[in-house]
């Protein structure tokens, strides 16, 4: 066996300087799709912004206060490279040609793209088995699981290499009590990373999924906000940046060698 070279031990404080990333689903500031996106721009890249308010104007928690402009603003703020900047755009994931739509945005904005999050989700109107028709199933597949299957579709065409990392939600480590449309849609994401890791690995490109675990986004009502804190060691929920900091390490050089995989990071939260 031949000798290898050394590897290089130090760290660009950098390491996505020069690439390009499209955040799906990245329409609030309390949100994980915006400390992503903050994430990436600190470390060098690019970002597309990705957002659906008119889904969040619709939820309890409501759309941002700011809109789109103020979550370009503060991805622009945490722009770490003096050559990135921040491009957004708004599209109904919902519908069949969304995804190669938005794909086609970001190289027109930015000539490339590299890593891929689809961050995005339907959440709210589902409901247990007793309660589901085939409309309700339907519309959380088509945002949750299709158009994620889609966007990798797309990215692949552009030839790689690259990173793909999906969002999950945990199903495949306890139930989700009326959320079965949800958790069949975003479960479907964990199942088909190693299969498309395996396809895309040829490309050179990586896919992962990440499991946030509970993260504090302003949906849980107080009571619902406490009894969760209390399933956590560290007695809080898990807070934006924390899975951020993850996807941002699997967008670098430094996760080449890891694909195919769901990560998981929870802090320690308890199911029982």
């Amino acid at each position: 066996m031949l000798p290898q070279e050394p590897p290089v031990l130090a760290r660009d404080p950098l390491p996505l300087r020069g690439r390009v990333a499209l955040v799906t689903g990245a329409s609030r500031r309390i949100g994980i799709g915006y400390a992503i996106c903050r994430r990436l721009a600190a470390y060098g890249a690019s970002v597309f912004v990705h957002h659906f308010t008119s889904h969040d104007a619709a939820q309890p928690w409501g759309a941002d206060p700011g809109g789109p402009a103020a979550v370009v603003a503060g991805v622009t703020e945490a722009l770490g490279s003096p050559e990135a900047s921040v491009r957004s755009a708004s599209a109904d994931l919902a519908e069949p040609d969304a995804p190669a739509a938005l794909v086609r945005a970001v190289v027109e904005a930015f000539g490339r793209l590299d890593v891929l999050v689809c961050n995005h989700a339907r959440s709210g109107g589902d409901g247990p088995l007793a309660e589901l028709d085939a409309d309700r199933l339907d519309g959380h597949w088509a945002v949750n699981a299709r158009s994620s299957i889609l966007l990798a579709k797309e990215f692949a065409a552009l030839g790689g290499p690259g990173r793909v990392i999906f969002m999950t939600s945990g199903q495949q480590l306890g139930p989700m009590r009326g959320e079965v449309a949800y958790a069949a849609s975003k479960g479907a994401l964990a199942a088909i990373t190693t299969t498309l890791s395996d396809e895309l690995a040829d490309l050179g490109i990586t896919v992962n999924t990440v499991n946030p675990g509970p993260v504090d986004t302003g949906y849980a009502p107080p009571d619902v906000a406490a009894a969760v804190a209390a399933r956590f060691p560290g007695g809080r929920w898990g807070e934006p940046d924390d899975p951020a900091r993850l996807v941002a390490w699997l967008a670098t050089d430094e996760a080449r060698w890891v694909t195919g995989q769901v990560v998981n990071t929870e802090g320690g939260f308890r199911r029982w």
